[in-house]
């Protein structure tokens, strides 16, 4: 990439072509306030006007978000005039703005708080009659409230970047505008995924997941038998709600947190993760030894499985029917646990840590519900584990690491740990479907081929007595490439792993706030790096393990041989699979 010469502040520097004003001043150590720009490629078209800047060649002030840089351009960000209009920019958004900020769930990772301490911005500088307020709290994922919207679209702009979609947008005009779904429906009443991607670049708390820390709270109170598991990507992120670097693994200071917190018992989700391996790598097996629906897709990730019931149900034959993860353990919890521990199923209340807010609609699924009993009763997100540890006065960082309690299902395996990043799914498959069509274990262990974070990943594997052609998609948009071949009849593979967030569980809706303006400078992209130093604290996990096949776990072999037969046999088929909804109407009446 070609530089050019610039000045910021009358300071030289020489910067790539072709960046943004904002996007240069941040390489040169500069903090340009915006609230519309998340990163260099969601920006919603300077919306917000809080970046304004003096340039030359320009007539008047610019947006630094989306005026790109040139060949001697000199750049003033603290002029008087400048420094005035971003101030009176901001004034204006807090004119109509909810002031609840005690109340709020975003306190302390509020972009519209920090950027107006920023810019100086001075409270009831302006007056006027606030827009309706407006709360949408119908869905058991995600919270909307207007009253705290500041029309930034980084919402809008995400979901049509991340899945296509474009479930939200900006409904009626002027003074009166407001984002939704189309005509103001409910989430619920919307063919939404759920997923939270709209949640994670919200700058303030218009949109925040549904908390179910009540939940949690009146279980505890009831005397019920309280069981908690944790998905892999949630030690990978919960660290940054503490203060520690991102990519920082804190497996054994969370567990210590969640003893302290009362839990009656304290699970990792890799043993579901294992056990759905079992099932899915035996499925799949038999779907190309019988003839079944082929590529078979993956169906850990409920945001995606939204997305498939609405969007592409010819090809729900195509889902594995297995249970997600922490759905499999659920219904094992409260069967084959319960059994031998003497306690009635009625008595076990499950809770699950994730790093998704679409696993909270997930969990409410009729289909979940086994025995008249939910497999899982209450989803907590990352974040509103972090807010739960933080209520109870724990000092997180200076906890001793424990480990999780190791009756029943505490053993795991490097497989079940990577999951949590997009292609973690069907490696771990891989390595046991090796195993069972040439009878050794592959030697090195890993597939590197379904590493990576790019959208799409497409591979040939080599699994000893036979060669498999497979792909790993996350974020629907990608998603969908893979789809319409399956639609078309043209798709070359036998397996295909579909995550919803992009990047995978690491990214989800549920996992602690990456914000730009929150986090200056620790990388010149945030939002590239974070992934990625999230998912190799996974994959080191992995490689510290000693076992890393989920055919190896003893605790998962000791569940078959005591419990469940074999994999996909008829007591495995009623606990751990499910079946999917062709007919969901995309807009059903509204209520």
């Amino acid at each position: 990439m070609a530089l050019i010469n610039i000045k910021i502040e009358g300071k030289p520097y020489q910067v790539e072509q072709g960046l943004t004003i904002l996007e240069a001043a941040r390489k040169c150590g500069y903090e340009i306030p915006t609230l519309c720009n998340f990163n260099k490629d969601e920006c919603s078209l300077a919306s917000c006007r809080v970046c304004l800047v003096e340039a030359t060649g320009a007539r008047g002030l610019v947006a630094a978000c989306v005026y790109p840089v040139s060949e001697g351009m000199e750049i003033k960000i603290s002029s008087p005039k400048a420094t005035k209009a971003r101030r009176i920019s901001v004034e204006l958004i807090l004119s109509n703005h909810s002031f609840h900020c005690q109340q709020c769930d975003k306190n302390g990772h509020c972009e519209l708080l920090h950027v107006a301490q920023m810019v100086g911005a001075r409270e009831g500088k302006f007056f006027g009659e606030k827009s309706q307020t407006f709360v949408d709290d119908l869905s058991s994922s995600i919270v909307r409230d207007t009253s705290k919207c500041i029309l930034c679209g980084r919402c809008v702009k995400r979901c049509v970047e991340a899945h296509g979609t474009g479930i939200l947008g900006f409904e009626k005009r002027g003074f009166k505008t407001f984002v939704a779904p189309a005509g103001n429906r409910s989430f619920n009443e919307s063919p939404c995924l759920l997923c939270g991607q709209c949640v994670n670049v919200c700058p303030t708390g218009a949109l925040m997941e549904k908390s179910e820390i009540s939940k949690v709270d009146e279980a505890m109170q009831a005397g019920k038998f309280v069981v908690v598991q944790t998905a892999p990507a949630v030690r990978a992120a919960l660290g940054e709600e503490f203060g520690l670097p991102v990519g920082t693994p804190v497996t054994g200071k969370m567990v210590a947190a969640l003893h302290r917190l009362g839990f009656d018992r304290v699970y990792d989700t890799n043993f579901g993760a294992d056990l759905t391996i079992m099932e899915e790598a035996t499925e799949l097996l038999g779907r190309i030894k019988n003839g079944g629906a082929l590529p078979m897709i993956t169906s850990c990730s409920p945001g995606w499985v939204n997305y498939a019931e609405y969007f592409y149900p010819e090809v729900l034959d195509n889902l594995s029917s297995c249970k997600s993860p922490h759905q499999m353990q659920g219904a094992i919890i409260k069967s084959y646990f319960a059994k031998e521990k003497g306690i009635d199923p009625k008595d076990i209340f499950t809770v699950s840590i994730m790093p998704c807010t679409a696993k909270k609609h997930e969990k409410d699924r009729a289909e979940m519900e086994v025995n008249g009993l939910r497999d899982v009763d209450c989803v907590l997100t990352t974040r509103e584990l972090a807010r739960l540890i933080k209520r109870s006065g724990i000092n997180f960082t200076k906890l001793p690491d424990e480990e999780y309690d190791q009756d029943i299902m505490g053993d795991y395996t490097g497989a079940g740990v990577i999951f949590g990043v997009t292609g973690g799914v069907m490696e771990a498959a891989l390595r046991t479907a090796y195993k069972v069509l040439s009878g050794k274990e592959r030697e090195p262990i890993e597939f590197t081929e379904v590493r990576g974070l790019e959208g799409i990943k497409e591979a040939e594997i080599d699994l000893g007595a036979a060669k498999i052609k497979v792909a790993v998609a996350s974020g629907m948009k990608n998603a969908k490439v893979l789809l319409d071949q399956i639609k078309a009849g043209t798709s070359p593979y036998t397996f295909i792993e579909i995550m919803c967030c992009p990047g995978g569980c690491i990214n989800g809706g549920g996992q602690p706030f990456v914000k730009p303006m929150l986090m200056p400078n620790e990388d010149d992209d945030i939002y590239e790096t974070y992934r990625a130093k999230r998912a190799q604290a996974l994959y080191s996990e992995d490689e510290r393990q000693v076992l890393r096949q989920s055919h190896n776990n003893p605790q998962i072999k000791e569940l078959y041989e005591k419990f469940l037969g074999e994999p996909n046999s008829h007591v495995a088929h009623e606990l751990l699979h499910t079946h999917y909804n062709k007919n969901r109407e995309r807009y059903p009446e509204k209520k």
